[in-house]
């Protein structure tokens, strides 16, 4: 029998006291290779996926799923062989190879988890129950068994089931290798077309009442801080993209972007980067401890993402050094990583701009709040055919609405005019501004 040793919750960054356990990716008793993922933990900031710091058997769970874990107590046994186990890692340590929680190598792939590979031996399962008999044969084909043993699950649909009521464990699986899809659990919950599978749902008639917690949680803190610390201030801009939207039908058929997503946002995003360029002071951050304005050399930009776990903003780093190529493939990268639920908090950290795209909602325009210690944040409303005086002549014309809303102690009227004012002339004329501006 191997030494057991007790693996605490470590620190998964920026800080955080904390963790949720969202979801063990291996049973008491499954075997574990060095940093194979065996936990989803959620915190503050991010859904991570915590690597086993050892070769051998995961022995025991200190938490069940949906249990809050602070960070240095213990999280989980391992059983290791050999006579000289490995020590636990200390609390400054990273585990060996680690690239990050929640984050990989360049190039490397996401070792997928096959069903059932990390489980334990199990006992024979028993013969189930005669089936009961009914009044009457049924024509329709009975749905597919519930899983046995852990739910296979992404964390937006894990979400989806804990609003909704949803016994995880009661839901028959149809998606790929055994995972619960998001039509499984609307179908369990008798939202989809396919009926109801017999769950427990929450009564339509009660109230529902969600604890406050994760990133959401965190947002409302950052958001109150926000708003009652930098003194906003918010200036609107109607004007003419049907240059844009040309530009962006051009691009999709160029050959350097055949890999990469052309999107009306990949334009904003380099109008903005272009126009703080202009004007550095929109970079800037207020260092109230030192009393002095730190203006950034990089500009991290921030792209507001909603999410099932709430709101978060990743931004992309030093994205005024990358081209237009580049920029299309990290906006790509961190939309896809921020619908998985794996945006690390490294990745939400350090933001100085942002742009919030409420225009595929629908929405025209807004006023929001800043990200806490970020100088500017540009609202870009929906692209709308509308009529307008276009060289002297009434005619229809692809018309958005931006919005900028700055920190007013850094950032007074007049800068934040020009700067709204540069974003939307590179918008009306990308292609040639593209030429002038770089």
């Amino acid at each position: 029998m191997g030494q057991k040793i007790t693996f605490n919750l470590p620190d998964l960054g920026e800080g955080l006291t904390e963790g949720e356990v969202a979801a063990w990716l291996v049973e008491p008793g499954g075997e574990v290779k060095l940093n194979q993922p065996f936990v989803e933990v959620e915190t503050a900031k991010a859904l991570v996926e915590v690597p086993s710091p050892y070769d051998g058997v995961l022995a025991e769970h200190h938490a069940e799923a949906g249990a809050t874990v602070d960070v240095g107590k213990p999280l989980a046994t391992f059983e290791v062989e050999g006579a000289e186990a490995p020590a636990a890692p200390k609390k400054e340590e990273r585990t060996p190879n680690l690239v990050g929680y929640g984050a990989r190598e360049a190039g490397s792939k996401r070792r997928k988890r096959r069903p059932g590979a990390a489980a334990p031996e199990a006992a024979p399962t028993p013969p189930p129950p005669p089936p009961a008999v009914a009044p009457e044969p049924q024509a329709e084909e009975p749905p597919p068994a519930a899983p046995a043993g852990p739910v296979l699950a992404k964390p937006p649909v894990r979400k989806l089931a804990k609003d909704l009521g949803v016994d995880l464990a009661q839901v028959a699986a149809t998606g790929p290798n055994g995972t619960v899809s998001r039509a499984d659990v609307e179908a369990a919950a008798g939202r989809g077309s396919g009926g109801s599978a017999p769950v427990r749902v929450q009564a339509a008639a009660e109230d529902q009442r969600l604890p406050i917690k994760g990133v959401r949680k965190l947002t409302a803190q950052n958001m109150v801080a926000s708003a009652f610390t930098a003194p906003h201030a918010t200036v609107f801009l109607t004007c003419d993209v049907t240059g844009m939207m040309e530009t962006v039908k051009e691009f999709k058929g160029r050959k350097e972007f055949a890999d990469v997503k052309v999107t009306p946002l990949l334009f904003v995003a380099k109008a903005v980067l272009l126009a703080a360029r202009r004007h550095p002071m929109i970079n800037a951050q207020w260092d109230e401890a030192a009393q002095e304005i730190v203006v950034k050399h990089d500009v991290n930009l921030g792209i507001a993402a909603a999410t099932p776990r709430g709101l978060v903003v990743p931004n992309v780093k030093a994205a005024q050094d990358l081209s237009l190529v580049d920029l299309a493939e990290a906006l790509t990268a961190l939309a896809r990583t921020a619908r998985e639920g794996r945006t690390s908090p490294a990745d939400m950290a350090g933001g100085t701009i942002s742009i919030t795209n409420v225009g595929v909602f629908g929405m025209d325009t807004g006023t929001p709040i800043l990200p806490p210690g970020e100088s500017a944040i540009l609202v870009f409303g929906a692209v709308r055919p509308q009529p307008w005086v276009h060289e002297g002549e009434i005619t229809v014309r692809q018309v958005t609405t931006l919005g900028l809303s700055f920190d007013h102690r850094l950032i007074d009227g007049e800068l934040g005019s020009r700067f709204l004012a540069d974003v939307g002339a590179f918008l009306q004329h990308p292609g040639e501004t593209l030429l002038a501006w770089t």
